[in-house]
């Protein structure tokens, strides 16, 4: 909700109030299909995600010393959905980004391995935007991924600046300036983390988002490097989604933490949802689609 500090001439103003300063946004999810070795590779990774879960479940089921144990591939409503539930916050709590480094299988490798599949068409897409409709923003986690992405810009002969948290401060306003000022820099390629907040790129009114964010928050703070008191052009985040992958549910989730968020900040006691939340519930629902699928599915 709104709050006013009228003794320090404080005023924080909502999003929504402001609407009416800035031209309208959207966000655009572009489907993609992945290389089929590729793509193949990576849902046989969510299987075995789900399967160790399965496993869990079902050893779970089996210490229990009271009540029927349903098989695997029981119905919907019959599964203990308090046991999926710790099943996957278990998961979690198991599952670290160090671990998807190192070639660990969790769902932060999965959304990694997505990354870095999504690079190429993400790159290709901005580079259309670049050329038909001016400047670009391009987003993305991880290190890998922006690297690809700018090998694939510099190889279109497309000239860029890139925003990225290792950057002294001084080389970092040096990139922004340039993407700002500069006609011929057409892309800036920034890192969600290092970039999402504190920076100003209303020269731009296209956003690809190459990798999905952990919260609806984090995807804002990067919209909103454009979109802006300032700008004056309507502003298209586009998400690249993984067709047929875990990509899509993460997407599906964080759309639906948004519409938290928004009766949140209109003054309902729902809480804001945090990154491990939308990780949880992605586990959650892969466990529980598991489940209801049958052991062909996990």
């Amino acid at each position: 909700a709104r709050q006013c500090v009228v003794d320090l001439g404080i005023v924080r103003r909502r999003k929504v109030d402001v609407a009416a300063d800035i031209p309208a946004r959207r966000i655009a999810d572009l489907p993609v299909e992945l290389d089929e070795t590729v793509g193949r590779s990576i849902r046989q990774a969510e299987q075995r995600l789900a399967r160790r879960m399965v496993e869990r479940y079902e050893a779970a089921l089996a210490r229990r010393t009271s009540g029927p144990t349903d098989p695997v591939g029981h119905a919907a409503d019959r599964i203990d959905h308090d046991l999926v539930r710790r099943i996957a916050t278990r998961e979690r709590k198991e599952a670290t980004e160090a671990n998807a480094e190192n070639g660990g299988e969790n769902v932060f490798a999965m959304m990694r391995r997505l990354g870095r599949a999504k690079a190429g068409l993400a790159a290709d897409y901005a580079i259309q935007l670049a050329r038909s409709a001016g400047k670009v923003v391009f987003f993305a986690r991880h290190v890998d991924v922006m690297d690809a992405a700018q090998a694939s810009f510099a190889k279109a002969g497309i000239r860029f600046s890139a925003i990225r948290g290792d950057q002294t401060r001084t080389v970092r306003q040096k990139q922004i300036d340039a993407f700002v000022n500069d006609p011929e820099v057409a892309i800036a390629v920034c890192s969600l983390t290092a970039a999402g907040v504190g920076i100003n790129l209303q020269v731009a009114s296209n956003i690809v988002l190459a990798e999905l964010s952990w919260t609806d928050a984090e995807q804002t703070q990067a919209i909103d490097r454009s979109h802006r008191i300032g700008q004056t052009e309507p502003v298209t985040a586009w998400r690249i989604i993984a067709a047929q992958t875990i990509d899509a549910r993460i997407a599906e989730l964080i759309d639906g933490k948004a519409g938290l968020a928004a009766r949140a900040l209109d003054g309902s006691e729902d809480e804001v949802a945090s990154s491990a939340d939308v990780q949880l519930e992605a586990l959650v629902a892969l466990l529980t689609d598991a489940l209801t699928d049958g052991p062909s599915a996990a």
